[in-house]
């Protein structure tokens, strides 16, 4: 797929790959040069807090379920989902106290 270099050094994504990738409006794209060739990534961005609570309950995985409320994660996907719905409900309850 060719794309053309423009005016302020942009480019434009094909729309395929911004399907095949689901990449939406404001994803943050890694650029990088290796050997030669252009390398664009998707990253995705979190706080340190985010990570810090990510690490925490991935550490869970071994230990004993009956120490806490949620049993441990069968993947990294429920692990996730679950964090997820921890900052959804850190965000109502700030939103309660403004």
């Amino acid at each position: 797929m060719l794309v053309e270099l423009r005016k302020k050094s942009q480019i434009t994504i094909p729309k395929e790959i911004i399907n095949e990738l689901n990449l939406r409006e404001k994803d943050q794209l890694e650029i990088s040069v290796k050997d030669g060739v252009i390398i664009i990534e998707p990253v995705a961005v979190y706080s340190k807090a985010y990570i810090q609570r990510l690490e925490e309950t991935v550490m869970r995985i071994n230990e004993d379920p009956s120490k806490y409320n949620v049993s441990p994660f069968h993947s990294v996907e429920d692990a996730m989902k679950y964090l997820e719905e921890l900052d959804e409900e850190e965000d109502e309850f700030v939103k309660e106290q403004d």
